[in-house]
């Protein structure tokens, strides 16, 4: 998703005038909750499920959901909570852009808040100062990644659903010697996917997930360490299954091709479930990312994505408090992880869901360790940036420009230019 930046030099007072010219989203009831979000999509769902099922148990409190372009999400809300014109409670995204408004007066610590109990400390770790001990946006909304799979392919050729990383280059294998599928979907043109749905997805299974991304952060553990210069391996064996000119295959391209039936397996975030319910005419799976050969215990990336926290200017705080509390509730979670396939509700309570393979992935919580993507915690906010460095080191391995100690290196180097603890 792309950022709108405000232009470099503007002032606040720039800002707030900018603000002025908006549309105001605050409330012009002393009773009523504005919720500022990106999600534009949500808005029907908000409307006719969300909403109506709150105020079933708290009719007294009116809630209005008030969502604005995603390109212009981050600049408008930095202007709208300068100019005192924004909303009640507050769409977060994960790390840095939520801390900065924290760290500014923005939102409120939520810590205390009845319900907080109802998630980790991986699920609460991405609206958290970095020494953890403050939250403030509930925890919302994970995606997890994996594999889709097409069950039609997969029957037709008589494959298993791989449970071990021989396992599954064996099947990768099979499926090219048949020629009838792509074995793998997936481009290198965007470079982000490479990296999400390739290094983050398969990685926490090598670096053991939290311990691993933690180690990173605290500087026990490098990226030119064993463990990561596997993952760049495992990588390097993807450049042969993903089918003639991968290069130049933009993610579109790539969701294009196992729509059509194309191809026998995607790369997934549990986001693309909804694209191919609406696109794809056959029956299709998912399974988790296979573990190395002789590992029992597996790891997915579960990884934070939206988060909820209260404006600190709201006049409205005892009721947005409540709405939060209602949000962290079992039947809050059951709702909106049932409206919006693929996106999870991070509370700890079971999540029972109505699309199959939606319920595959979030089912994995109960079977593996759930960590997050690596490099989204303090680990990019330096020059060179962690995220970008891997997003040009995971393309590199897989097109065969880079080796994997290469790889790692580059990866390495650029961390430790600006971060001390890699230092």
């Amino acid at each position: 998703m792309k950022k709108s930046n405000l232009t470099l030099g503007t002032s606040v007072a720039a800002i707030a005038l900018a603000a002025a010219s908006l549309t105001p989203t605050v409330s012009a009831f002393a009773d009523e909750l504005v919720i500022e979000s990106w999600r534009t999509d949500d808005l029907e769902i908000w409307e006719s499920q969300i909403i109506p099922a709150f105020n079933k148990s708290h009719p007294d409190i009116k809630v209005r959901f008030a969502p604005s372009p995603p390109t212009e999400y981050n600049a408008n809300m930095n202007a709208k909570l300068t100019a005192g014109t924004a909303g009640d409670l507050i769409t977060c995204k994960p790390f840095d852009a939520s801390l900065d408004l924290y760290n500014k007066g923005h939102l409120t610590k939520v810590d205390d808040l009845p319900g907080m109990e109802n998630f980790s400390s991986v699920a609460k770790s991405a609206w958290q100062t970095d020494d953890g001990s403050t939250t403030f946006c509930l925890p919302m909304a994970s995606v997890i990644h994996g594999f889709i799979y097409n069950k039609e392919a997969f029957k037709e050729l008589g494959l298993e659903i791989p449970k071990t990383i021989p396992e599954f280059m064996a099947a990768l294998e099979k499926i090219k010697e048949d020629g009838t599928y792509i074995p793998m979907s997936m481009g290198t043109a965007d470079q982000w996917e490479a990296a999400t749905m390739g290094f983050q997805n398969v990685g926490p299974n090598f670096w053991a997930g939290e311990k691993g991304r933690k180690g990173l952060i605290d500087g026990t553990e490098k990226l030119t360490d064993p463990q990561y210069v596997k993952v760049y391996e495992h990588l390097a064996e993807w450049g042969p299954y993903l089918g003639k000119g991968y290069k130049g295959q933009s993610y579109p391209d790539s969701q294009n091709l196992f729509s059509l039936g194309r191809a026998a397996i995607y790369p997934a975030g549990s986001w693309d479930i909804s694209t191919f319910n609406g696109q794809a005419d056959f029956e299709f799976g998912a399974f988790p990312p296979p573990v190395p050969a002789g590992q029992e215990t597996c790891y997915i990336s579960d990884h934070t994505d939206i988060g909820l926290g209260i404006n600190a200017a709201s006049k409205n705080v005892k009721a947005a408090e409540t709405f939060l509390s209602w949000m962290a509730s079992a039947e809050a979670g059951s709702i909106f992880s049932n409206a919006l396939p693929g996106f999870y509700a991070l509370s700890k309570h079971e999540l029972t869901i109505s699309d199959p393979v939606a319920q595959e992935f979030v089912s994995w919580r109960g079977k593996c360790e759930s960590s997050i993507r690596n490099s989204y915690q303090i680990l990019s906010r330096g020059t060179p940036n962690l995220e970008n460095d891997l997003w040009n080191t995971s393309v590199g391995v897989i097109n065969g420009s880079m080796t994997a100690e290469e790889a790692a290196k580059k990866a390495q180097d650029g961390l430790a230019s600006w971060y001390k603890p890699q230092q």
